[in-house]
């Protein structure tokens, strides 16, 4: 492959992939950029807009999954004027939530991403049951994570935040930094060698936008200052996009998340909460509740100030939400079986008809 296709982030994984079947008169490309039903695309050929193929919408309507920034696709057609995605490689990684709103189906954000940096500030919005709940969906997506704590030059005492967080996110980096100074910004080298992906996640304000600024070194993306009352902020990336670092290295930018609901998070709970999961094992009962039985370790752990009460709670709010979106997964299914199965009966029943009414003829 060309060294541009490398730079790209193209490895072993991905060539074993497309060699693996016959793929006619397509070059493999990059997703750099995402605009509805449009997506940006780089390759040996450059960079270029292309369409998803007729076979590739087909399947997405029929519950497929539409190319997302970080894919790798084959595709066809003439650079100059647009090329089209015959179909999307399989992901090494990817970043998926619950789809915002009553829609019962995973949205991905991001594909085959080697990091992902959870971006808080250090400022009113900090919030550790957030974090809880980024660290068990994440825990599903394969990549690295690291905790950037923000804003530094806000907090009277960063270290002690870090040291709080590193409570929380069992076995994954704290890093504080000041993305409006620079600082601790140099720790970050490792994450951001030539051909590695890192993904940008948190929600609105936190300074994702002035990070990728100042690891771009250069004013790429539109910033704005946070609300004073709750240091909550406006959208200013309105699109997910790759960006190309000096160092080699490429950056995921994400708009804010107001939510991230769970996705087939089960594993993940479980890393996320590992600590409630030992002291679980230590009750008197293998099926306590941890609400009022005796020989509870859990409540004794509360009681004695080794587990946070918040904690506890918030696991098992996230516990709840993701046993209803089971339910409610299966039940859908079974609707959609339901529905699938009425249509094949309508079909026949009118071919039968047809049939009769030939014979009669």
């Amino acid at each position: 492959m060309d060294v541009r296709i490398k730079e790209l982030g193209w490895n072993a994984f991905l060539e074993a992939e497309w060699n693996s079947r016959e793929r006619e008169r397509t070059c493999p490309a990059r997703v750099i950029g995402q605009h509805r039903q449009l997506w940006e695309i780089a390759g040996e050929f450059g960079e270029t807009r292309a369409e998803a193929s007729g076979k590739l919408r087909l399947s997405a309507e029929e519950g497929g999954d539409w190319p997302v920034v970080g894919d790798w696709a084959a595709v066809s057609g003439d650079a100059a004027i647009g090329m089209v995605i015959r179909e999307v490689l399989p992901r090494r990684t990817q970043i998926a939530r619950k789809a915002a709103g009553r829609r019962i189906e995973a949205q991905v954000l991001a594909a085959n991403v080697d990091t992902v940096f959870v971006v808080m500030g250090l400022d009113g919005d900090w919030n550790t049951r957030r974090l809880e709940r980024y660290l068990a969906q994440l825990w599903e997506s394969g990549a690295r994570m690291v905790v950037l704590l923000n804003k530094a030059d806000l907090c009277r005492d960063p270290d002690q935040r870090a040291e709080q967080m590193r409570g929380i996110a069992w076995g994954v980096d704290v890093v504080c930094i000041s993305a409006m100074r620079g600082d601790g910004i140099a720790r970050l080298g490792g994450w951001l060698r030539c051909g590695e992906t890192v993904v940008l996640l948190g929600s609105s304000g936190v300074g994702k936008s002035t990070l990728l600024n100042l690891l771009l070194k250069r004013e790429e993306q539109n910033t704005a200052a946070v609300r004073s009352s709750d240091s909550r902020g406006r959208h200013t990336t309105t699109v997910r996009e790759l960006f190309f670092l000096p160092t080699g290295a490429m950056v995921i930018d994400t708009p804010g998340l107001r939510e991230l609901q769970l996705w087939d998070a089960q594993e993940g709970l479980e890393q996320a909460f590992a600590d409630v999961q030992r002291l679980a094992h230590r009750c008197r009962f293998r099926s306590c509740t941890h609400a009022g039985e005796p020989g509870c370790a859990v409540a004794a752990a509360i009681r004695e100030g080794e587990l946070d009460e918040g904690r506890f709670a918030n696991q098992r709010k996230l516990l709840r939400e993701q046993a209803f979106l089971e339910r409610k997964v299966d039940w859908e299914a079974q609707q959609r079986m339901k529905s699938r199965v009425k249509t094949i009966h309508r079909a026949a029943r009118e071919l039968y008809r047809r049939r009769d009414r030939e014979g009669k003829q």
